[in-house]
């Protein structure tokens, strides 16, 4: 299983370095530029919003789906259909729901127009998750990988053609920005299930009642989860937004480094997507896990801790690189915010792992608490430090859930990891920081320091074996063998 997870993972990493950091860089953050910081606070505002209530799309039906078919691949024909089904008419339900919140919150007639695309593409993605869960839990990965960066790569066709090669004559705007996520999505679950449909016996659209409130039943743990989660990551940006007289600036700014957080999350969600397939079916037959989940946690929490050193002694530089419009406080913000990629990278090992487990009651009173301790401290920051306040509000509701999800990984599924490897990262964290603040001292370009910085981390990291250069060796030879 450890072959098996770091060669899919090499691929899908491969796959996704390739696509989605040109969208980032070379096209939403480009978009921002042009449009300026304020308009884009108001698309980054909706789009929160929308995100906000997409629980309401899926009840957990994406996880419970996962873990369910990774164990009992013979159940795809029976759940494909009636889940299609239950997630049009959740999509009906969500749809009003966040449409009313819209008029609550005062939105305008443009802002309305905006928001009904911005739902339809959340239905369309969520319909894609559903889908390819179903391909991962089969455990056919490339051909989940390959999905997996599909709506970008359209999305960057589209908008390439706009921003650089405008024949058609379109003038950009965030509208035209949102049409081309929905024309990118919509291709996308074209093709996703039609590959799901090749894969099960029969699809046929009706409705199942005894079916749909089993299913529920059995689901609205996980949608709990997924709607508590998305309140204590996505509802700062609301807050900005509501709270500030400055509030659509303030959230663009907020924005500028949500998107380079969300950008780096997206890898660590990429072991999550492999992990929760894996840990099932090793779970369910009651196999050893604790090399697995020591390998994936280091190989990820390693390249997560070097970044976010080189990113926050280079803030000021990053920004003044990425944006036009930095507003002095843009790199402060940054270097708080992308501290919580550290914890991020870890909750999706560990919370990954404890939904695999079916421990969804604790992660669910883990979340509770989240939500809270992020609520409070948003609405007491927000005022007096604006994008700051949200940024430190978030490292701190990261770093309690991160915390409580190792803890109970390690008492409920008794995972232990080797001495010798945690004390070598402690050694790696030590010579690693006093490093990099020499480095940072050097005299020269930027560009280079942040390099050297990086390329020395992963030395530190060899060195001390936290990453592990003959294993992995072994595993690709294994896997070709």
């Amino acid at each position: 299983m450890k072959k098996n997870f770091f060669v899919n993972l090499l691929f899908l990493i491969t796959l996704n370095l390739l696509v989605k950091p040109f969208w980032v860089l070379g096209i939403d953050r480009v978009v921002q530029n042009k449009i300026g910081s304020a308009d884009y606070g108001i698309y980054f505002t909706l789009f929160n919003l929308s995100i906000l209530f997409n629980i309401l799309l899926d009840l957990g039906l994406t996880n419970f789906n996962n873990r369910n078919i990774a164990q009992h691949k013979q159940l795809l024909s029976k759940y494909f259909s009636n889940i299609v089904v239950l997630k049009t008419m959740l999509a009906i339900i969500y749809t009003a729901i966040t449409l009313t919140a819209g008029f609550i919150a005062g939105y305008d007639l443009m802002q309305f127009k905006l928001l009904i695309f911005l739902i339809l593409n959340q239905f369309l993605l969520s319909l894609i998750l559903y889908l390819r869960s179903n391909i991962s839990a089969l455990h056919f990965f490339k051909t989940d990988s390959m999905i997996s960066v599909l709506d970008r790569f359209l999305m960057i066709a589209i908008m390439s053609v706009i921003l650089w090669n405008n024949f058609l004559n379109i003038k950009l705007n965030i509208s035209v920005f949102i049409y081309s996520q929905t024309i990118a999505y919509f291709i996308t679950a074209f093709v996703s299930f039609f590959i799901v449909l090749h894969h099960s016996e029969t699809f046929k659209f009706r409705i199942n009642k005894p079916f749909l409130l089993s299913t529920l039943k059995q689901t609205y743990p996980y949608a709990i989860l997924v709607f508590l989660m998305s309140i204590h990551s996505r509802f700062d940006a609301i807050l900005i937004e509501r709270l500030l007289p400055d509030g659509k600036l303030q959230a663009g700014i907020y924005a500028q480094s949500f998107r380079l957080l969300d950008a780096l999350s997206q890898f660590s969600l990429l072991f999550a997507a492999l992990l929760l397939p894996i840990f099932s079916r090793m779970i369910f037959k009651k196999q050893k896990i604790d090399d697995l989940v020591e390998f994936s946690f280091f190989l990820l929490i390693t390249p997560s801790i070097i970044f976010v050193v080189s990113s926050v002694l280079y803030s000021n530089e990053i920004i003044e690189l990425l944006y036009h419009d930095t507003y002095g406080v843009s790199s402060k913000v940054f270097s708080i915010l992308i501290i919580t990629f550290i914890p991020i990278s870890s909750n999706y090992i560990f919370g990954t792992l404890l939904t695999a487990n079916g421990n969804l009651k604790k992660l669910n009173y883990i979340a509770a608490g989240a939500v809270i301790i992020n609520i409070v401290l948003n609405l007491t920051l927000i005022p007096p430090l604006k994008a700051q306040g949200a940024a430190v509000a978030a490292i701190s509701t990261q770093l309690f859930t991160a915390v409580l999800q190792l803890f109970f990984s390690f008492r409920l599924l008794k995972i232990k990891f080797s001495q010798k490897k945690t004390f070598s990262i402690a050694l790696f964290l030590i010579l690693f920081i006093i490093s990099t603040f020499l480095i940072r001292k050097i005299e020269t370009d930027w560009k280079i320091g942040f390099s050297l910085i990086i390329i020395w981390g992963f030395i530190c990291a060899f060195l001390f074996k936290i990453i592990n250069i003959k294993m992995i060796i072994r595993l690709l030879k294994g896997y070709e063998n």
